[in-house]
């Protein structure tokens, strides 16, 4: 299908329509068995017009295993989820057996990995603090075998509906979307930006609102590595994702005809950046 959304804001690449899926389909891109790799890098290929597919043991990482919504892929982590705890804050060097695990695993991940693992990201300031991020995650198990992403233009929603679409999307875009997803609302907080990893806000982030009675759009790539990988894909340093759950993406298009899109400020700012 097309979309009077990217249309009407320019979009630069295709929206992607992420889809549940029994079936994989053929030639699609994937990962794989037990290789690391970035879910967002499947989101990308897709914006950039093919098609790309996760299934339970292709997902590329354990994060990326939680954030399309194959379960509490943490307690797979090496050392478990308190590995995972102490990956993302202060590291596993100094907890108990972290340097032994660290030694069985070396020899499969990069210098860096390695030494976020030993060190931690330091995304969060304990692993206390990350059990509790864990813990307000909507960690969902998905029906299906695979989740596939494919441009929008690929889909018929008549025969196969998404899950949520995603926008790839510069700071004013950004912010037309913002507001489109409030226009046709009776307040104003249809927007939200969790803390998450960038792709929990383009997969079990929407899920959640897709089920919620007033569902919301979900910004995204505020993931430190997720907007490096990304960037080094699009080669693009101020994209940010906008994903909506499908019944919104409908709603936001409808809304497209007789909006503030038409109208001079935001044509003003289409010139801009021609």
């Amino acid at each position: 299908m097309e979309s009077a959304i990217a249309k009407a804001i320019h979009l630069k690449y295709q929206p992607v329509a992420l889809l549940w899926s029994d079936e994989k389909p053929a030639e699609a891109m994937q990962f794989a068995e037990g290789k690391w790799g970035c879910v967002m890098w499947l989101a990308v290929h897709a914006a950039k017009g093919k098609t790309a597919v996760a299934g339970k043991k292709t997902f590329g990482c354990f994060g990326g295993g939680v954030g399309l919504g194959f379960g509490n892929q943490y307690k797979n982590f090496p050392g478990g989820e308190e590995g995972f705890c102490h990956f993302l804050s202060t590291g596993n060097a100094k907890r108990q057996g972290g340097m032994e695990i660290a030694e069985k695993i070396k020899p499969f991940m990069t210098q860096e990995s390695y030494n976020n693992f030993l060190h931690g990201e330091r995304y969060i300031k304990s692993p206390e603090l990350v059990e509790n991020f864990i813990r307000a995650l909507p960690l969902t198990d998905i029906p299906t075998a695979y989740v596939v992403f494919k441009p929008l233009s690929d889909i018929n929603p008549v025969k196969k509906r998404p899950q949520t679409v995603i926008f790839f999307v510069n700071p004013d875009q950004l912010s037309a979307l913002t507001v489109l997803a409030n226009y046709g609302r009776d307040d104003n907080e249809n927007v939200i930006i969790p803390f998450a990893a960038g792709c929990q806000t383009i997969g079990i982030c929407p899920y959640r609102e897709a089920q919620s009675k007033k569902p919301r759009a979900v910004v995204g790539l505020t993931d430190l590595s997720a907007r490096v990988y990304v960037r080094k894909q699009l080669g693009d340093p101020d994209l940010m994702t906008f994903a909506v759950p499908f019944a919104i993406f409908e709603e936001m298009e409808k809304n497209v005809p007789g909006s503030f899109l038409e109208r001079h400020t935001w044509q003003s700012l289409l010139s801009d950046n021609k």
